[in-house]
């Protein structure tokens, strides 16, 4: 559970981190987690999950822009993105099982992204099977 709740940490940084394009508030951001989610979180994960995607976040978003079909990463939701790039940077530089990865994110969308249905779930299931077969592809 402490490492679904540093995803969700994570989320809420790299969204923050995206939507200001500008460095994290540590004590803002911490505060924004407390709303979200007062649980404990693996510190040590949250924080390489976080400075993994920032540090990578060019190859990430090649990886991503790679497997969106008649889609772009720039038209996703910043919920949708973050998510994507969490998973993207797990699937490359973790030893965490895919379908764990999978799986996880999913839930997270069910929880942060769901408008219309499992319209954004079954968008992120497809998407994130598609950089898995491509990562195993390179």
């Amino acid at each position: 559970m402490k490492r679904n709740n540093s995803r969700i940490k994570a989320l809420v940084a790299l969204y923050h981190y995206d939507l200001m394009a500008e460095k994290i508030d540590e004590e803002y951001l911490d505060d924004l987690v407390n709303e979200v989610a007062d649980v404990e979180v693996d510190e040590e994960f949250y924080e390489e999950l976080v400075n993994g995607v920032i540090n990578n976040l060019r190859e990430i978003n090649k990886i991503i822009n790679l497997n969106l079909k008649k889609w772009t990463i720039d038209r996703m939701s910043y919920i949708d993105r973050n998510l994507i790039r969490i998973a993207t940077y797990e699937m490359l530089y973790t030893d965490t099982p895919r379908p764990i990865i999978i799986n996880e994110i999913l839930n997270l969308t069910h929880t942060y992204s769901e408008i219309d249905g499992d319209t954004e779930s079954r968008f992120n299931n497809k998407l994130l099977d598609e950089i898995g077969k491509y990562i195993d592809g390179k």
